[in-house]
């Protein structure tokens, strides 16, 4: 049974929160509570459940778990990873590859790295928004220092080919970051990498917990003062109920998955059908085949993204916009700009756990309207 509201479709935002991780959570107040770095009783039953946690969390990753690391969010693990990369490669040199479509927090990162002297070199991608392997593959140098790509995009769901790419890095001798937030818990990440980060709101955990996983023999040194904490990787004391909730809610989630996953993708491709049936001017982006089971992304002309997000909500149905765009003055989504699709009126829909075929069906039937009252507003009266 879903645990999200009716009508909630932006589970790429964040998904509700698990009911694994609710009552582990709630358990471990209680049983977690005192500092895992000493050594009295409540101490170590405390660290019991961090490790506990950090062995599941790498039991789904198929890693060790001395290779994974508890941060404050997703986008601190990004930002260590990257930075971290960087700091310990400088003698190899100062060159880092990503794609275009990463999301934020690893080209806010990029930016750092360009304002500090180093070289950025930025991948395109096709009109589904994937990057092509030979092309990243060709970027790197041998003064490449680090390599970052997505396991999948955020905003239109198309899988990146991270394994072409991770064979690619691993034949340079260049480590690879891979940003895998959309994908842990919903589909298997290939292989390959260096290092890896996650976010445990985006599958049912808490937020305010994120993972950050460096394989072992892959060279990082932290960008931040020292600190003892979480193998000094991570600075601060560890959210130890936090931690154990992310990862009771990643195993329960992704066993789910293995079922739910395929009814999503099925509800997805009547989406991305029946949109272009019933709404005139609109184009559906992303991969229809290689993506992530849970989203769909569509683009309308003649309408503001904000209005048409305003308008659904207002029907019950919460969607987000890869668009930032809501007037002149804001730029559109790099996303979308980079894989040169139609910026206006977009709106992403991302299915969480659970959601009921009866809320897709009502989606359908009331956005052709939405859509049509918002372009008689602004004067189209051709739609």
């Amino acid at each position: 049974m879903s645990s999200a509201p009716e009508g909630y479709f932006d589970a790429a935002s964040t998904e509700p929160l698990h009911p694994a991780a609710r009552s582990t959570l709630l358990e471990a107040l209680d049983g977690g509570w005192a500092d895992p770095a000493r050594l009295y009783g409540s101490a170590r039953r405390a660290r019991m459940l961090l490790d506990a946690a950090r062995a599941q969390v790498a039991e789904v990753l198929g890693v060790r778990p001395d290779e994974v690391f508890f941060t404050s969010s997703g986008t601190q693990a990004v930002h260590l990873a990257v930075l971290g990369g960087l700091r310990a490669r400088r003698r190899a040199g100062r060159h880092l590859v990503v794609s275009e479509v990463e999301h934020s927090s690893v080209l806010h990162a990029a930016e750092l790295h360009e304002c500090e002297g180093g070289e950025v070199t930025r991948i395109g991608v096709d009109e589904f928004g994937r990057v092509d392997a030979e092309a990243f593959a060709a970027a790197l140098r041998p003064d490449t220092a680090l390599a970052c790509l997505q396991s999948a995009n955020h905003e239109v769901g198309t899988l990146q080919p991270v394994a072409e790419v991770a064979e690619a890095c691993r034949a340079a001798r260049v480590p690879l970051m891979v940003d895998a937030a959309q994908s842990v818990g919903r589909v298997e990440v290939p292989g390959g990498w260096s290092m890896l980060a996650a976010s445990a709101h985006k599958w049912g955990g808490p937020a305010g917990v994120g993972v950050l996983v460096i394989r072992k023999n892959t060279r990082w040194r932290s960008p931040l003062p020292d600190d003892e904490r979480e193998g000094r990787r991570v600075p601060g004391f560890e959210n130890v109920p936090a931690a154990a909730a992310a990862a009771a809610a990643l195993r329960a989630f992704r066993a789910e998955m293995a079922a739910d996953g395929p009814r999503l993708s099925a509800l997805v491709d009547r989406i991305r059908r029946t949109v272009p049936e019933t709404v005139p001017d609109v184009q559906v982006v992303g991969d229809p085949v290689r993506r992530l089971p849970h989203i769909v992304t569509f683009s309308c002309l003649y309408v503001q993204g904000e209005a048409l997000l305003t308008e659904l909500d207002r029907l019950g149905f919460a969607v987000s916009s890869g668009s930032s765009c809501t007037a002149d003055t804001l730029r559109p989504s790099h996303v979308l700009e980079a894989m040169r699709v139609i910026t206006h009126g977009n709106v992403r829909v991302s299915l969480p756990r659970g959601v009921q075929s009866t809320e897709v069906d009502r989606f359908l039937a009331v956005l052709p309207d939405a859509v049509s009252r918002l372009r008689r507003g602004a004067g189209m009266t051709t739609a």
